[in-house]
């Protein structure tokens, strides 16, 4: 696939959307941080992220304005079907080098991906990279969320095997309580995200100052702190009372229904 883009061509090798209710949480804690990193403002209606090289190899990554187009060329890439993704140069907002995602693919007949030279772009800016795995931050700790939300059957397992238990964190109350407080003084769009589970169940992704949350609608919950390097801690239904394990002020299933009152949600 490829996309004539300024005076050259780009071939795509993938994308993802850029929108309130899914962005790559490697980019920020909500969205209007993810668009900020990438130099763009927080558009109502997002955009997409199209990741490519050059014919020179370098690795690009265009923001276009078509959320349709590319969240399009998704779905049919995941059904395992060919899309040309190609979008008009109209929509394309900024052009900026480098890739915020690790790529394990490459354009054929192009050299070995590389980042172009910087300020290729006209920013001036470091070409983008995806994060260090070397080092525990909040960018870590995002991950380590989102690797739970996509394998939540094996987390959960763990924590049967485990006992089931409460686990006393002195980080845990601080945590139920900002994210209790998201439910009436809702916080910038992308910090509490619901998508579909299963029938009648949403998983939860809520963000936070230095904590990540997620969680099953009809579950328990799992909370990760930047203080508690590579640290799990489960958060079971009911209340314990004591900040230890549980929604002090309440069932975690309340919390977990007003969370999701609040959350946008993939259109």
């Amino acid at each position: 696939m490829s996309d004539e883009e300024g005076d050259g061509s780009l071939y795509v090798l993938s994308a993802v959307l850029l929108t309130p209710a899914q962005f790559p949480s490697i980019l920020g804690d909500d969205y209007p941080e993810a668009c900020s990193l990438l130099g763009v403002p927080p558009a109502t209606d997002g955009y997409g992220l199209v990741l490519g090289q050059d014919e020179d190899g370098a690795r690009w990554t265009v923001v276009v304005d078509d959320v349709a187009l590319v969240a399009t060329a998704i779905a049919s890439w995941d059904c395992g079907m060919e899309y040309d993704l190609s979008p008009d140069e109209r929509s394309i907002v900024v052009s900026l080098a480098g890739w915020p995602l690790a790529l394990s693919v490459a354009a054929p007949g192009v050299p070995e991906p590389h980042d172009p030279e910087q300020g290729a772009d006209g920013t001036g800016r470091v070409p983008l990279a995806p994060p260090s795995a070397e080092a525990w931050g909040p960018v870590q700790r995002r991950m380590g969320a989102d690797q739970i939300a996509r394998q939540w059957t094996e987390w959960r397992e763990r924590f049967e095997t485990d006992g089931g238990e409460p686990v006393a964190h002195p980080g845990l109350a601080r945590v139920l309580a900002e994210a209790r407080a998201y439910t009436t003084d809702p916080p910038p769009p992308g910090r509490v995200r619901s998508g579909f589970a299963g029938e009648g169940t949403r998983t939860l992704r809520v963000d936070g100052p230095g904590w990540s949350l997620v969680a099953r609608t009809d579950d328990i919950a799992f909370v990760l702190l930047d203080e508690g390097p590579s640290e799990v801690i489960p958060v079971p239904r009911g209340g314990a009372g004591d900040g230890g394990g549980g929604d002090a002020d309440g069932d975690l299933p309340a919390l977990l229904a007003a969370l999701d009152a609040v959350a946008v949600r993939p259109v």
